[in-house]
């Protein structure tokens, strides 16, 4: 397959399991998904109301923190969207690279994304991090946060926390529209349920 070669910039899975040709979405929530749960499924759900669109799902083969997903770990997470939704599968670690295929995309995060995005170590800086931030304005795309429970037991929700030009490319998903308390890491653990 090409794109495991690295030729094909993103595929899209249909829900239906086969690949699909089709237009490039309006949303996307980008992750891991190791697992797909229901606080990935649910917000998806939130932000498509909200927006008034599909939100379809982005899963990188690479990415910034992690090493590269091999084929047939990706394989083995593309199943878990089969009678779910659409999933593009993209070699797009940073939201820049994402901005690039994805032209006027909102992209769906939840919180703990959404502080490594503005990260300036991801970066080399803050200067390289505000040009990556200015090439999603430039591409016309947006960043929709929603909250997490961080290990304190706090939920977390996006607070301005960038200044000037960029604090319009966020928007924040309130808690009392989207709260569920599950992350992939308890999940792999055994700490919660499915």
């Amino acid at each position: 397959m090409d794109f495991f070669r690295g030729c094909a910039g993103a595929v899209c899975q249909a829900a239906g399991g086969e690949i699909d040709l089709r237009p490039l979405p309006s949303a996307l929530l980008s992750g891991s998904f190791n697992p797909l749960h229901a606080g990935h499924r649910t917000l998806a759900e939130v932000v498509g109301r909200r927006l008034n669109v599909e939100v379809q799902f982005e899963l990188s083969v690479t990415n910034a923190d992690k090493p590269e997903l091999p084929p047939e770990v990706v394989v083995e997470r593309l199943q878990q969207f089969v009678g779910v939704g659409a999933v593009w599968v993209t070699r797009a670690a940073a939201f820049e690279k994402k901005a690039d295929l994805f032209p006027g995309a909102a992209f769906v995060l939840g919180f703990d994304t959404a502080v490594r995005l503005i990260d300036p170590r991801y970066y080399g800086g803050e200067r390289g991090r505000d040009a990556a931030l200015g090439k999603l304005l430039e591409r016309g795309c947006r960043v929709v946060v929603g909250g997490r429970l961080n290990g304190a037991g706090e939920f977390r929700v996006w607070e301005d926390r960038l200044a000037g030009e960029f604090r319009d490319l966020f928007e924040v998903i309130p808690e009392a529209e989207f709260r569920v308390d599950v992350s992939s890491t308890e999940l792999r653990t055994g700490q919660r349920p499915m």
